[in-house]
Order: C-alpha cells, then sequence, then structure tokens
C-alpha cells in the first residue's frame, strides 16, 4: 500500500529521541501502525491484536518481552495491560536508551491507565489522527477546491481510502463500523442491544456539530441518560467524538454550560446518516460537516507542532457566539467557519462582538493573537485585522501561516 507523508512525523521522531518509550493513540485505521513501521523501518513488530498473542503477552509478560526485544513496536497494547509493568523494569535497566519501545492503542481507558501507573515519566504520548488536508494536498491526492473539500468530508481522513481511491467509502464505512466500533464497544462496556448502540451512534452523528442534550439523545435512542452518558465516555475514548467544552472565563455573561459534540470525521457523519456524495452538497447537515472538518484540522495541525490545544467555544444568552477559541497563556484566537468561497466582511462580525466582550474586562486579561475565518476561499486575505483563509492554507496562527509546510 503506497504511503502517505504525514505532518506529524517530525514531532513523533522527535519525542522518540527524548523518551525510553514513545505511546501512540488514536482511533482505529487511522494509520498508527503504518506510520511507525515507516519511521522506524528497524524495529521489530508485533500486535496483540490477534487474542492468542495477547493472551501470551498477558499472561507471560517476561517471557514475551525476552521474544520481542527492544527496540521494538507493539501493536494494541492495552490488549496486555500486565506488560506495563515489565516495561517499566525493562526500561529503567537502560533508562538512556531512547525510543526502545513504541506502543499503540486504540483504547484509552486500559492504555493510559497503564502509561499513568507505570510509565510516568519514561514515556510520551502522541495521539494521532487521520491524514489532514496538508497531508492529502502535499501527497498530490487533492488541491484546493470545493470538490476536493466535499471528496475529504465524504471519504474522511482514513490512509485506506486515498492510497485505493476505488474502494467505495460506504462499505469501507460499514465494515468499519460493524468490524471495529461496535467490537471494541463489547469490550469494554456491556451492549445488550446493538441496535440501539447503532440508533445511538445515529444520534451522535445527526448531532455533529451542535450543544449536547444528553436528555434528548437518549430519549431518541431509547435509552436511559445514565447509559447515554456512559456510551459517550466510551466513543469518546476510542477516538470517535470529542467533546468541546464552552469557554468558561468570567466575563460577566451568562454563558452555555453544555459541550458541542462532534464526531471524530465528517465521513463517519456521512456513512451513518445514510448521506450520498452526490447529495452532500445540498445536504442541511452541510454546515456542521465543514465545523466538524475545520475542528478535526485545528486539532490536526496543532498536534504537528507539538502543542496540545486549548479549544472551546462561546456562547452567551445575548445570542453571541463563536465557533472555536484557542488559548495559549495569555494569548487568544478566535475562528469561525463558514461555507463559502467568497467570504464577506459580515463573516467577521460576530468575532468583533466577542472580541469587545472580552476586551470588557482590563486588558492585561487577554490578547487576541488572532481572528480567522475558515472558508473555501482559494486565497489567503484580510480585512483589517481579520484574516480569511481555508483549511489547505494552515490554520494556526502562529504556528504556521499561509501555504502548505
Amino acid at each position: 500500500m503506497p504511503y502517505i507523508k504525514r505532518q506529524i512525523e517530525q514531532q513523533i521522531l522527535d519525542v522518540a529521541r527524548n523518551f525510553p518509550a514513545v505511546v501512540v493513540t488514536g482511533a482505529r485505521q487511522i494509520g498508527k501502525t503504518t506510520l511507525l513501521r515507516h519511521l522506524f523501518p528497524d524495529h521489530h513488530y508485533v500486535t496483540l491484536d490477534r487474542p492468542l498473542t495477547a493472551e501470551q503477552a498477558d499472561s507471560d509478560p517476561e517471557a514475551f518481552l525476552a521474544a520481542h526485544p527492544a527496540p521494538v513496536v507493539i501493536d494494541e497494547i492495552q490488549y496486555a495491560p500486565s506488560l506495563f509493568r515489565y516495561l517499566k523494569l525493562r526500561i529503567d535497566e537502560h533508562r538512556s536508551r531512547k525510543g526502545q519501545y513504541l506502543l499503540t492503542g486504540s483504547q484509552k481507558f486500559t492504555l493510559m491507565q497503564g502509561v499513568a501507573d507505570s510509565l510516568a515519566g519514561r514515556a510520551a504520548t502522541v495521539e494521532l489522527e487521520g491524514l489532514s488536508c496538508l497531508d492529502l494536498a502535499a501527497a498530490g491526492h487533492i488541491k484546493p477546491s470545493t470538490e476536493a473539500y466535499l471528496d475529504m468530508m465524504y471519504r474522511g481522513s482514513f490512509p485506506e481510502l486515498w492510497t485505493e481511491p476505488d474502494r467505495p467509502a460506504a462499505a469501507f464505512f460499514d465494515a468499519y463500523i460493524s468490524t471495529y466500533l461496535e467490537r471494541d464497544v463489547k469490550q469494554v462496556l456491556a451492549v445488550g442491544n446493538l441496535r440501539d448502540f447503532e440508533r445511538f451512534l445515529r444520534g451522535c452523528a445527526l448531532r455533529t456539530g451542535q450543544q449536547l442534550n444528553k436528555s434528548d439523545l437518549a430519549r431518541d435512542v431509547g435509552i436511559s441518560v445514565s447509559t447515554a452518558g456512559e456510551w459517550l465516555s466510551v466513543l469518546e475514548a476510542l477516538g470517535q467524538i470529542h467533546l468541546l467544552e464552552p469557554w468558561f472565563g468570567n466575563l460577566g455573561k451568562r454563558l452555555a454550560k453544555a459541550p458541542k459534540l462532534y464526531l471524530s470525521d465528517p465521513a463517519l457523519v456521512c456513512a451513518l446518516s445514510g448521506l450520498t456524495r452526490e447529495a452532500l452538497p445540498q445536504s442541511p447537515l452541510l454546515g456542521a460537516l465543514w465545523e466538524t472538518f475545520v475542528y478535526a484540522e485545528l486539532r490536526k495541525q496543532w498536534s504537528f507542532a507539538g502543542v496540545k490545544p486549548r479549544l472551546w467555544y462561546y456562547r452567551d444568552q445575548s445570542n453571541y457566539e463563536l465557533d472555536f477559541i484557542s488559548e495559549q497563556g495569555h494569548d487568544l484566537s478566535f475562528y469561525e467557519c463558514k461555507w463559502t468561497s467568497s467570504p464577506s466582511t459580515d463573516a467577521a462580525k460576530k468575532m468583533r462582538q466577542v472580541e469587545k466582550i472580552f476586551m470588557a474586562k482590563p486588558a492585561a486579561l487577554f490578547r487576541i493573537k488572532a481572528k480567522t475565518v475558515i472558508s473555501r476561499a482559494t486565497e489567503v486575505f484580510t480585512h483589517g485585522d481579520i484574516n480569511f483563509c481555508s483549511p489547505m492554507q494552515g490554520l494556526v496562527a502562529g504556528l504556521f501561516g499561509s501555504g502548505l509546510k
């Protein structure tokens, strides 16, 4: 399968030079193993996705590590939680050796507990998401255009669908949902009725980009609110959804309290809602899909620099709102999403309205570093202090600027 070079490669190489172990987390099928095997071809490889191998590793960790000595890539390590304590012992024998153990996992519950309990200070964690539009553009798979963005929202960020362009996306996601999502969920939770869970997934898809109301979601699916909360937690741990919290600063306003729900990839929304590529441009979900896509790109482009973003949305009871706010210290960046190829300056009005609210407090509290309207515009331009750009031109103020990197 052809390899698509990824913008995040340098970050992973850097942490592998500074830590004995590197833990790469992320959803199924987004390329964790392919990436590590490409970057570290001399490392031995073993996967615990095979039940027999996982059982051997968990029942006799010492023998397993002796049979698979460092340097090694251990795939889906969460299936053998007993390994973590023995990995600690192996690492401590040769603490100065960096990048010896490269671990992947797609279930954060067990994975991060093992890292916290045994590998604290010994392992760096990198959260990997799917291919970014910068990855695909640099590889020549897409060029800035409306059709390219529609293709990315429909086909998603899974490498397999871009290295095999003739593969039907609908068939891929049908298999993905039944083979990976449902299996992983059953391993974590005792889901009695998979049909209820499928309805729950569809309910989440139809609410992407919206404030989360667990009571409404639970009622529509026919489950309890506590069950809805539990299932949301599992999907979040599996990297399938993200909950974006509202800005909580004391700005003298009654602010929104509920998080916004986003699926990790807009293509999952298309698959779960039965939306075809042909119907996508006229879909009432298009605005929410674009916002979901931009949110994913913001997360990815922050990760390229090894920075964990502090991201929120803003909404108050005076109907002032903003799609995304990022924070670095006292520096804030505002982002607003618009599905248009010719954004007007009216698109910046909400940013200036929210900026006035933030600046009403002592100016020393915050500095508005950048205000960006993200659209399908093919050129970067500014109007006053507002930037207008597309996801393919770099979104993260101060880290990328314009143009592909």
